[in-house]
C-alpha cells in the first residue's frame, strides 16, 4: 500500500528523539522567515535609485520584481522534495550561505539584464527556506505548540512585505540601492550558525529513498483529493491579499500619503496578534479554523464594499481583514500538513509555491477591475469559494 502514491519504505518518517526548544527555535526561525520572503519586496523602494543608476525606467525594472518571484516558486518545488530526502538541517544550513551569497551577488550587478538574471538566482536560493523550515516545525515542534510556531512563521512572511519595505526605504537615501541586499546578505549568514546551533540534528533517513523518488511524489501531492482543494484555497488567499493592497494604491482610496501608510499599517497588529491567540485557536481543528478565517476575510471585504467606511473605519475593517488573512495561512498549513505526511516537504513546497503565484497574480487582479467596490466584491467571492474548498476537502478520504 502507497501513499500519495510513494512507497512507504522510501518515505517512512523518521521519528524524532526529542522537541526542539520551543522559544529560541520559534525566534530564529522567525526572524530568518522576513528576512527570505522580504527579499521579494525589498527592491521595489530601490526602484527609482536603481533607475537612475542605469539610466533607465523604473518601469522596465518591474522584472527584478518578477524574476525574483519566478526563481523563488521554482525553488519551493526543487528544494521542498529534497529536504524530504537529504533531511531538514543539512538542507538549511547549506541553503542559508548560498543564498546570503546569492543576495549579495546581486550588488555586482552592471547592468539591469544583470540584476534581473541575478535576482531570478537569488530567490531560488532563498527558497531553500521556508519548504524545510515549515517541514521542520511541523515534525520537531512539541504539539501542543505546533501551531503557535506555525502561525509566528507564516506570519512573518505576510509581515516582511511591510517591514522589508520599510527598512530599505530608510536605507537607500543614506547609502544608496546596494546596501539594503549586503545588510540582508549579512542577516542570511548570520542566521546560519543561529539556525545550525538550534536545530536537531536529522534522523537517519531510510537506504531506500531515492531523490527521483522524492521528485515522483509532488503530482500525487497535487492531484491529492483532499490536497488539492486546500492548494487552490491557498492561492486564492494570497491572490485576495495581494490585490486589496495593490488596490489601495491604484484606485486612490485616499488622496493623503499619510493616510494610504496607515491603511497598510493596519494590518501588522492584526498579523502579530494572531499567533499570541493560538494558543486558544489551536483548539479548533486546523481545517474548520481556515474555513472560519476566510468566511470571515469574505465578510469583512464585502462590508467594506457595502458600506464604503470612513478612512478610520476602513482600517479597522482591514485590520479585520488581514487578521483573518493571518488565522487561515497557519490553518491551511497545518491541515497540508497532516495530510501529506512522511513527504511533508513536498506538501509544503506546493504550498508555498501556491503563495507566490498567489503574490504574482494578485496585482493582475487588481488591475482587472474598474474600481474598488466591484474589487472587494469580487475578493468576497473568492474568498467564500476558498472556504467552500477547504470544506469540501474535508469530505474527501485521504
Amino acid at each position: 500500500m502507497t501513499l500519495l502514491g510513494i512507497s512507504p519504505e522510501a518515505t517512512a518518517e523518521p521519528a524524532p528523539r526529542r522537541y526542539v526548544p520551543f522559544a529560541p527555535t520559534v525566534t530564529a526561525f522567525t526572524l530568518a522567515a522576513i528576512l527570505v520572503s522580504g527579499q521579494l519586496y525589498i527592491v521595489i523602494p530601490l526602484l527609482h535609485d536603481m533607475a537612475t543608476a542605469w539610466t533607465t525606467t523604473t518601469a522596465s525594472l518591474a522584472w527584478l520584481v518578477t524574476a525574483f518571484a519566478i526563481g523563488y516558486g521554482i525553488g519551493f518545488l526543487l528544494f521542498g522534495p529534497l529536504s524530504d530526502r537529504l533531511g531538514r538541517r543539512k538542507l538549511l544550513l547549506y541553503g542559508l550561505p548560498i543564498a546570503a551569497l546569492a543576495t549579495a551577488a546581486v550588488t555586482l550587478s552592471p547592468t539591469p539584464e544583470a540584476a534581473i538574471a541575478l535576482r531570478l538566482v537569488q530567490g531560488i536560493a532563498v527558497a531553500t527556506f521556508p519548504p524545510a523550515a515549515l517541514a521542520y516545525l511541523a515534525e520537531r515542534v512539541d504539539p501542543r505548540r505546533r501551531a503557535i510556531a506555525i502561525s509566528a512563521v507564516t506570519a512573518a512572511f505576510l509581515i516582511s512585505a511591510v517591514l522589508l519595505q520599510v527598512g530599505a526605504q530608510l536605507l537607500v537615501p543614506l547609502t544608496g540601492w546596494r546596501a539594503p541586499f549586503l545588510v540582508s546578505a549579512a542577516g542570511l549568514a548570520l542566521s546560519m550558525p543561529v539556525i545550525r546551533a538550534i536545530m536537531l540534528p536529522d534522523a537517519p533517513r531510510p537506504a531506500a529513498a531515492s531523490l527521483l523518488g522524492a521528485y515522483r511524489a509532488l503530482p500525487g501531492l497535487l492531484f491529492h483529493r483532499a490536497l488539492l482543494p486546500r492548494y487552490l484555497a491557498t492561492l486564492i488567499l494570497m491572490i485576495g491579499f495581494v490585490a486589496v493592497y495593490t488596490a489601495l494604491q491604484l484606485y486612490g482610496v485616499t488622496t493623503s500619503p499619510s493616510e494610504l501608510l496607515a491603511l497598510r499599517a493596519a494590518g501588522l497588529p492584526a498579523i502579530i496578534l494572531i499567533p499570541i491567540l493560538m494558543p486558544w485557536l489551536s483548539r479548533m481543528p486546523a481545517p474548520a479554523r481556515a474555513t472560519t478565517f476566510l468566511a470571515i476575510a469574505a465578510i469583512t471585504v464585502a462590508a467594506v464594499a457595502a458600506t464604503t467606511p470612513s478612512s478610520t473605519w476602513l482600517a479597522i475593517l482591514l485590520a479585520l481583514y488581514v487578521a483573518a488573512i493571518a488565522g487561515a495561512l497557519p490553518g491551511l498549513n497545518e491541515a497540508i500538513s497532516a495530510t501529506a505526511g512522511p513527504a511533508r516537504g513536498s506538501a509544503l513546497a506546493l504550498f508555498s509555491f501556491s503563495l507566490a503565484v498567489g503574490s504574482a497574480i494578485g496585482p493582475q487582479m487588481a488591475a482587472a477591475f474598474p474600481s474598488f467596490t466591484p474589487l472587494l466584491y469580487g475578493v468576497a467571492a473568492t474568498m467564500t469559494l476558498a472556504a467552500l474548498a477547504v470544506v469540501a476537502s474535508t469530505r474527501t478520504r485521504p
